[in-house]
């Protein structure tokens, strides 16, 4: 047991991992206090038992999805070809945690579908109109009702690492338990005393899908900080403003009340949603305040 073995990270339980091997799963720990380690992860590890070891490497990463506030970090997955983001009309759907979804996709560089599950309640009519605008922007949306027929999603799946994130009650596990049968994840009823989903998913975990390919299920949130991101990120993140960028007047400008600034004058005249430019502005102001706590 002194060789070291090479392996991916499967699940996140605290500070407890298991990793997958070509021989098989070991349940590591790492070293001390050490930490920083997400879902899809590639590690080396050390065996310390046959099956049990210690992660005594994080090889290179392909990239990262995660939040943050000033106070915590929370990984989501690492080395991922796309996220998708599952929404609902029921329970009310949030748009700024779709919105901040998204900006934490494209600060990553990994690209973003937005699912729109439930498509069978009255109330997905509505909820699709307030969506049409981002798929003008680029984000394919994918109609479903896991319940009914998940071959919609399935179809973007196959040889690719996806991960699932969304507000708790929009349905993930129920698309897992529909893709992955043999998952036997719990799946809750939405309480409607509270307008929000009960939280299935309390660690992050990797299925392989039977078609190939892999998908990482996140737990049910409610916000999604965005404290690692600065200035320059936020403004990238925003695909509509990209175009724009560099026509103001002021080369540092940023797009809250300056003076001849491009973007506020797409926000006025329509190219620009002004409720994206809104939720621009609050992490902008998020940015500043968690600047002023340091």
């Amino acid at each position: 047991m002194t060789g070291r073995l090479a392996g991916r990270i499967v699940a996140v339980h605290g500070r407890h991992f298991l990793v997958e091997a070509a021989d098989g799963r070991y349940d590591c720990v790492t070293r001390g206090k050490k930490g920083g380690l997400a879902c899809g992860d590639r590690v080396e590890i050390k065996l310390t038992s046959l099956d049990a070891g210690v992660i005594e490497k994080n090889l290179p990463r392909d990239n990262l999805l995660y939040r943050s506030d000033s106070f915590h970090t929370k990984l989501l997955a690492a080395n991922v070809d796309q996220v998708f983001i599952v929404t609902a009309a029921v329970p009310t759907p949030d748009p700024g945690l779709l919105d901040r979804c998204l900006v934490a996709s494209e600060a990553a560089g990994i690209p973003a579908r937005i699912v729109v599950n439930k498509t069978d309640l009255p109330e997905t009519a509505a909820w699709l109109d307030k969506l049409a605008p981002y798929e003008a922007m680029g984000y394919p949306l994918i109609h479903l009702a896991a319940k009914q027929d998940i071959a919609p999603l399935a179809a973007w799946l196959a040889e690719k690492t996806s991960i699932l994130v969304g507000a708790s009650g929009v349905g993930k596990s129920t698309l897992i338990n529909s893709l992955v049968p043999e998952a036997e994840i719990a799946t809750r009823e939405v309480s409607e005393a509270l307008d929000t989903g009960k939280h299935t998913t309390t660690n992050t975990r990797l299925y392989h899908l039977p078609g190939g390919g892999a998908l990482i299920d996140s737990p049910g949130m409610q916000e999604f900080a965005l404290g690692h991101l600065n200035q320059d990120d936020l403004q990238a993140a925003f695909p509509e403003f990209r175009p724009l960028i560099g026509q103001c007047r002021f080369y540092n400008c940023r797009h809250l009340k300056e003076p001849n600034c491009a973007i506020l004058a797409a926000v006025e005249d329509g190219r620009i949603q002004r409720r994206r430019w809104r939720c621009y502005e609050t992490l902008c102001r998020e940015l500043d305040g968690a600047a002023k706590h340091y």
